[in-house]
């Protein structure tokens, strides 16, 4: 019976000790990890909510830069580091969603590993083509990729890339055969799509925009849902005959499974609390992206959502990783 007692006290203890660590968090500094190169989206993003989170806080929140596989290397050292909320990822779409059907393996798993907190933001694509190209929206250019299968080029930032996919979904919706060709980044992309040795591109918002502005490439459509605050007489796909057409890269706060209930609703909470903030949706905004700011269980709803509809689409391209 005292062994008994003395179980139950000791758990009881083990109960209040958990208890009290969630509520004093955080109590030291904690580490965002980010999968990609400093200064590119999702790089931007954390550091954003880390400035913020920090502020809050008065702790420290450093954001490191761990590259590798399109993302992998980082949420791979997420999905296995200890769940006291002490260790986040600021995770891509792709690699949540796409990578598990690009790669032969992951060492991770997306749903089973990783605990949504919120998406933070999202960057549409625009559909531009070369000033030469004959066509002024989408239906013409697919009625062009129809009558010339195979001779059509899109250029992206790499396989796997929103850029990627968008066209492979196009490929898929309309029944036509665009030609990929991948860059190692969207920066090296657009002298070709100028210079006329790409018929498209499906790229970044802040690489496009000023281009288009300026008259160097005819911009076509968005490929977000809906159109986008930055170009809003800029029509949808979706609007121009390809219903539901949707391609954008999002960036989403992610810690590693398992962990506490109470750390997860307070990280969303204060990172809802910056997002909501109008400084911040300016500086977002200044580089092409939206703020989602969206709960917990939202976030899971998408990456559940999302992945079955690109391994359809990746696996009827036969895209795979390269890397």
């Amino acid at each position: 019976m005292k062994a008994i007692c003395g179980a139950a006290a000791l758990s009881l203890l083990l109960i209040a000790g958990a208890a009290s660590a969630q509520t004093s968090y955080p109590d030291k500094q904690v580490r965002m990890l980010v999968g990609f190169a400093p200064a590119g989206p999702a790089d931007i993003a954390a550091r954003v909510v880390a400035d913020g989170l920090s502020e809050a806080w008065g702790k420290p929140v450093v954001v490191e830069n761990v590259t590798g596989a399109a993302g992998n290397v980082a949420t791979d050292r997420i999905a296995k580091a200890a769940p006291d909320g002490y260790t986040l990822v600021m995770a891509a779409s792709s690699t949540i969603v796409t990578n598990i059907s690009l790669y032969d393996k992951l060492p991770f798993d997306p749903v089973k590993d990783l605990a949504p907190i919120s998406q933070v933001c999202f960057t549409p694509n625009i559909l531009a083509v070369n000033n030469d190209v004959a066509a002024k929206n989408v239906q013409e250019l697919v009625a062009l990729a129809r009558a010339r299968p195979g001779e059509l080029t899109f250029g992206s930032a790499g396989v796997g890339t929103s850029q990627h996919l968008a066209g492979e979904l196009l490929n898929a919706m309309a029944g036509v055969r665009l030609q990929h060709v991948p860059y190692r980044g969207i920066a090296q992309v657009m002298p070709d799509l100028l210079g006329g040795r790409l018929t498209m591109s499906f790229g970044n918002i802040s690489a496009v925009l000023p281009l288009m502005r300026e008259g160097k490439v005819r911009a076509l459509a968005v490929t977000s849902i809906k159109r986008s605050t930055f170009v809003p007489n800029l029509p949808t796909v979706a609007e121009q005959g390809f219903p539901g057409f949707d391609s954008t890269a999002w960036f989403g706060l992610m810690a590693p499974a398992g962990t506490p209930a109470p750390i997860i609703a307070k990280l969303h909470a204060e990172t809802a609390r910056i997002l909501a903030r109008a400084d911040v949706r300016e500086k977002f905004a200044n580089l092409g992206m939206e703020v989602i700011g969206n709960t917990p269980a939202e976030f899971a709803d998408v990456i559940k959502a999302e992945t079955p509809v690109w391994a359809k689409i990746i696996k009827a391209s036969g895209a795979k990783a390269t890397e």
